[in-house]
């Protein structure tokens, strides 16, 4: 018998932002009846596992939580992205083929730095999944492909300056949704130009418009980039009846993507038409995964007279993939330094808001560029709560492929941090697996080593 397809659900039954919150339990629920009733569990084809914890050390691997994983992160977060790395052991082991993570909260808004909740996510699941499985298994190249509605911002920032991930995100144009970016012109840094490409879609993409965004475009660049893992960051709030969005995807639109983008690891992201969309969807997505017929997957609410795209919106489709396709194609015209002005550092200056919690953060991001490898990112972050809480922060990451010079830089840089009046500084040593956290307050540094 060939491979099974993998299946965590996690409803988080004792997490919720309120309890009408379209971020709910019963995003999964309606789901899990779903697929009782039709006796989808009991298919051999279908392997179910239950969840288990990500590690403080795995959350520290990927983000600086201020003031530190426990302020940040509860159980149920902790188990969300648990569920994700338990898949992608058996996936990398061999015990089943692809799987498909039902859980929630969900994470592709949370960034690197992380003061609070912000589009329903305080962790970024997906970020890591990615970096625990090139820690455990020397993965060199994954994709994460982004099919929510909202722009993937968190995952965006975080891999944005690293050549070895490629994020690709389709999503409604930012001028419209939540969280407002997601551009054609949002490229990747200057050590890694044209890892992230960003597809804004307009209101009203049927799913002819979607696939020929699919066909036309992501399989091309992921056969060019040839990666050893995919991760679908499986956002379903592009479906017709979703409340948060004005796409016109249905369940058989989201399993042919599922089917053509042959995902190693699916992982829920949104996706708020909880009755009308998700048991759909998702059950259409399993067995998409699962090789498994879902041409019978149909919403009661799908009528095909009202799926009729505008010649607008064809021709604005259209034209999107015809310009990334250029800008991929002419990647490797440009080096680091020409995209950085020929400057040996590049700052950028974020002001990020964080919409659950109504904190304002100010950032500043420099990229350390470097001649052998992609150098190494250092972070300055004020954080203003509505409570009255005010936290100054330094961080600095050494990425996986950072050469000697740049780890010694950059723990200097760690190092002198500390002398300055920062409430935390954070060294992130991603090839070393080590985590550093210094308190100024009680000149005390804590270290984690995974």
């Amino acid at each position: 018998m060939s491979k099974k397809t993998g299946i965590i659900f996690f409803p988080a039954f004792d997490w919720a932002i309120s309890p009408t919150h379209p971020e709910r339990e019963e995003r999964l629920l309606y789901t899990r009846d779903q697929m009782f009733e039709e006796g989808i569990l009991d298919l051999p084809e279908i392997a179910e596992y239950s969840p288990r914890l990500a590690s403080a050390h795995d959350i520290a691997r990927v983000h600086f939580c201020v003031p530190g994983v426990e302020e940040q992160v509860l159980d149920s977060h902790r188990i969300a992205a648990g569920s994700a790395l338990l898949l992608g052991d058996k996936i990398m082991s061999g015990e089943i083929k692809n799987g498909f993570a039902l859980v929630r909260p969900p994470g592709h808004h949370a960034m690197r730095v992380v003061h609070g909740n912000r589009g329903f996510c305080n962790i970024n699941n997906e970020a890591i999944l990615v970096d625990y499985l090139r820690r455990t298994y020397g993965i060199k190249k994954i994709a994460i492909v982004d099919t929510d509605v909202h722009h993937g911002d968190g995952t965006q920032d975080i891999f944005y300056h690293d050549p070895d991930v490629l994020f690709i995100s389709f999503h409604q144009d930012g001028r419209t949704i939540y969280p407002g970016t997601g551009f054609t012109n949002e490229l990747g840094g200057p050590g890694a130009y044209c890892s992230t490409i960003n597809i804004p879609l307009p209101p009203g993409v049927t799913d002819a418009s979607l696939h020929y965004v699919v066909d036309n475009l992501i399989l091309p660049i992921l056969k060019d980039f040839q990666p050893d893992f995919i991760v679908n960051s499986a956002g379903q709030d592009n479906h017709f009846t979703d409340p948060l969005g004005r796409m016109k995807i249905t369940a058989q639109g989201y399993a042919r993507l599922t089917e053509k983008l042959k995902p190693d690891l699916a992982v829920l992201e949104g996706g708020y038409a909880i009755e009308t969309a998700l048991p759909y969807v998702n059950l259409a997505i399993l067995l998409a995964l699962a090789g498994k017929d879902y041409t019978s997957v149909v919403e009661p609410e799908y009528d095909p007279a009202s799926f009729k795209e505008s010649p607008q919106v064809t021709s604005e489709v259209k034209r999107i993939v015809e310009e990334l396709q250029n800008l991929w194609a002419n990647r490797h015209q440009f080096d680091k330094y020409s995209l950085a002005k020929g400057k040996k550092a590049l700052q950028t200056s974020k002001p990020i808001y964080y919409d659950t919690h109504h904190i304002e953060e100010q950032q500043i991001e420099r990229v350390h560029l470097c001649e052998q490898c992609p150098g190494f990112l250092s972070f300055e972050s004020q954080a203003y709560h509505p409570d009255g809480k005010h936290y100054h922060v330094y961080a600095v990451t050494i990425p996986f492929q950072a050469c000697a010079d740049c780890q010694r830089e950059a723990r200097d840089n760690y190092e002198a941090s500390k002398q300055r009046k920062f409430d935390f500084s954070y060294l992130q040593d991603k090839l070393n697996d080590t985590f550093l956290i210094y308190e100024r307050a009680q000149d005390k540094e804590v270290r984690s080593k995974g």
